[in-house]
């Protein structure tokens, strides 16, 4: 399916104000992922997990420098308005989802662990994807090549720390995490499908509905008589009231 969706990736890629808003778009998840990592340090009762929330966090921290420094230059680089004409297609190149709105709970390490895991390896899925999508901007080719080997990092503590802290309930989590991620996924698609039928419909409407009220109302116009319109005199009428 990632092999299918390849020559999307470098359409969505091959421009550079696409390019530039996609990075500053990762830029705010990876913070929004940092701050919740913070505060599951915070609630967490496991002295380890809470040094390795906090590494995430800092990771996430950095990224998110990183991808917003990149994105700006990008952007920058532009000419005035091109910023404008670059779509979002989050549904088409998703980044990295943070905790995507996961619940994180004071002793619920074990969901959150699932959760990182598989959210992690598919950014590290998708960030090697991105990579190669670039073209020759080897500028943004270095900055996923360097995210992800803290992705790996993270992908690869969050299994043994599931491992250690859930061992009997490990594969459980993992499919209901599983699960869960499949589930939001299809919502996205679904929100991303609709906006794009909602596009085609009102531009159908447009070219099909306007024409014959702009048509009606031209031919109205043509029969109004032009300029000042004589009326018969009144010479009853009061002039001093307003009727």
């Amino acid at each position: 399916m990632r092999a299918l969706l390849k020559p999307v990736q470098r359409w969505v890629w091959g421009d550079a104000a696409r390019r530039g808003l996609r990075l500053l778009r990762f830029s705010e998840v990876e913070a929004d992922g940092g701050r919740d990592l913070v505060r599951a340090s915070e609630l967490t009762g496991d002295p380890r997990l809470r040094r390795l929330y906090l590494r995430h966090a800092k990771d996430e921290r950095r990224h998110a420098d990183i991808f917003r420094r990149r994105g700006l230059e990008l952007l920058r680089a532009l000419p005035a308005g091109g910023a404008a004409a670059g779509a979002q297609s989050d549904w088409l190149a998703p980044g990295e989802r943070g905790l995507d709105d996961v619940a994180v709970e004071s002793g619920k390490d074990g969901p959150l662990l699932a959760f990182l895991h598989l959210s992690e390896r598919a950014a590290a899925r998708d960030f090697a994807v991105y990579r190669d999508a670039v073209g020759g901007d080897e500028a943004t080719r270095d900055v996923f090549q360097r995210i992800l080997r803290d992705e790996e990092f993270h992908m690869n503590y969050t299994r043994a720390e599931l491992a250690r802290v859930s061992p009997e309930r490990q594969r459980k989590l993992l499919w209901k995490a599983r699960l869960s991620r499949l589930w939001k996924a299809y919502l996205r698609f679904a929100v991303g499908l609709a906006g794009l039928i909602g596009t085609v419909i009102l531009t159908l409407q447009y070219f099909i509905l306007l024409p014959p009220f702009a048509w009606v109302s031209k031919r109205a116009a043509r029969r109004a008589p032009e300029g000042w319109v004589a009326l018969a005199e009144d010479r009853g009428r009061d002039l001093r009231g307003q009727y």
